[in-house]
């Protein structure tokens, strides 16, 4: 099957992403300092986790990914994968499942990127970590900043994306060595349990497993944009497996040297790396690390909005054109050759479900609705990627093209990455209904989280069989 959508749209965009811009864009979509706060809340166990997703869940699904993307280097990522496999209808619900999970994303991404920012103006700001006013405001800031700045082209949005993947990584590089330091000169502050090291099975720990699958994901973003990137196939491949090692490594030490500094019971699950940071920094008498982390790190949070906005935008764009979704989706911007209405549609949008989210709702709570809702619309395409590249490996022409990079072991090999990747995200999804001790309404957890779940994929299918109805009309008249 070709490419989706109109030859004359696709050839407007621009090809402004080398290899460094695609491995700090997968660094900034993926890595998150909130996800080690998350695990070092959730004790010495998480390690064992880490080390287990990244061989289970992260490695299978890097390589599927590395496959699927240079065997169909087109403009659309996850929706065209699903679409060559499966047809319309299931390309449809892939990508539009792809797309809804940001208007969930975003404000959990916002919510704990704002808290974290808290603490640009040191340990005498911290408390606004915890108002609700300071964090529904900030985040829709920030949120327009990354939307703006993509909306005038990748090629300024990428450089938001360049910062994000810097302004993510080096912070959580000086927490191992503040970490270092502090553990020489004073040994540690918190001793590690080995005995610990046994994952939990309670209720109000067992969601959190989901979490730690969810972490490692969105190397997949940057492919819905491949026909942006320069050299698509060899570049993918590399960074794919550039930025893949550097954030399964990070998120490992990152969740020691917190585990190091601080019990995990006083771990914050939305800022915990930065009260790491200032803890060790204030012992070493050098308080002024933690504020310069803060700030490296707000840029990077923002940076990991803007590669979502980039990203994700491109399916609906893609969808528009393919007329499942209203035309205007299908449309670039004359000037600025981005697709504006997708990414002003996602924007308002993620505003909205921001404040929904947070009423009747303690800011961790609605954290944890936040992320879990995302983690179930979310994973729901993948398991139609993980199908896609099984199904795929049987057309005779997996073998004809010497650039493409297959999944090592041959069927057998891309039976055993997708079964564990099919595993992991059905498991992930059961998980993800359990409501942690964070959150306070645990009735009303489930109609949040299941509901939203099913409501947004009645609309898209709604959306569909419109479009699909409009589409037969236009072949008849």
């Amino acid at each position: 099957m070709a490419a989706t959508g109109s030859t004359d749209q696709h050839a407007l965009l621009r090809k402004t992403m080398g290899l460094w811009d695609v491995v700090l864009f997968n660094i900034a979509a993926v890595l998150g300092p909130r996800w080690i706060a998350r695990a070092a809340h959730n004790g010495e166990s998480s390690l064992t986790l880490w080390v287990l997703a990244a061989f289970l869940f992260f490695l299978p699904t890097a390589l599927i990914i590395v496959e699927l993307s240079s065997r169909y280097p087109h403009e659309g990522g996850i929706y065209v994968w699903t679409k060559e496999a499966f047809g319309d209808f299931h390309g449809f619900v892939a990508g539009w499942c792809y797309w809804v999970y940001t208007l969930l994303y975003f404000p959990g991404l916002l919510t704990a990127s704002v808290a974290m920012s808290a603490y640009i103006g040191g340990a005498g700001s911290a408390w606004l970590a915890d108002n609700k006013t300071y964090i529904i405001a900030a985040s829709i800031v920030t949120l327009l900043l990354a939307a703006g700045l993509n909306l005038v082209g990748l090629n300024i949005g990428k450089w938001l994306q360049n910062a994000g993947g810097v302004g993510t990584y080096v912070p959580l590089v000086m927490l191992l060595m503040i970490a270092g330091v502090v553990w020489m000169r004073f040994g540690t502050q918190n001793a590690i349990d080995p005995h610990k090291l046994m994952p939990k099975f309670d209720l109000d720990t067992v969601n959190f497993w989901s979490g730690i699958a969810f972490a490692f994901t969105g190397m997949e973003l940057v492919c819905s944009m491949s026909e942006e990137v320069k050299d698509t196939r060899r570049t993918m491949r590399r960074a794919i497996y550039i930025s893949g090692i550097l954030i399964a490594v990070i998120y490992i030490l990152g969740t020691v040297a917190v585990l190091s500094l601080i019990n995990p019971a006083a771990v914050n699950t939305q800022n915990g790396v930065f009260q790491a940071i200032t803890h060790g920094s204030t012992l070493m008498g050098v308080a002024w690390i933690g504020v310069i982390a803060a700030l490296m790190v707000t840029a990077g949070n923002a940076g990991g909005v803007g590669a979502t906005v980039a990203g994700v935008s491109r399916i609906p764009f893609v969808v528009g054109i393919d007329r499942y979704l209203p035309a205007a989706f299908g449309k670039l911007h004359p000037t600025w050759r981005t697709p504006y209405v997708a990414i002003l549609v996602q924007a308002a949008l993620s505003a909205a479900v921001l404040v929904l989210a947070n009423l009747n709702e303690t800011i961790s709570g609605a954290y944890e609705v936040l992320i879990n809702a995302t983690i179930i619309v979310y994973f729901i395409p993948f398991m139609y990627m993980y199908a896609a590249a099984i199904k795929l490996a049987y057309r005779p022409d997996r073998d004809s093209d010497p650039h493409v990079a297959l999944v090592p072991g041959g069927k057998v090999g891309i039976w055993l990455a997708g079964a564990l990747g099919l595993l992991v995200t059905a498991v992930s999804i059961v998980l993800s209904l359990v409501p942690s001790a964070d959150v306070t309404d645990k009735s009303g957890y489930f109609l949040k989280v299941f509901g939203g779940t099913v409501v947004s994929v009645s609309i898209g299918l709604t959306l569909y069989f419109r479009g699909k109805l409009s589409k037969a009309a236009s072949a008849i008249g």
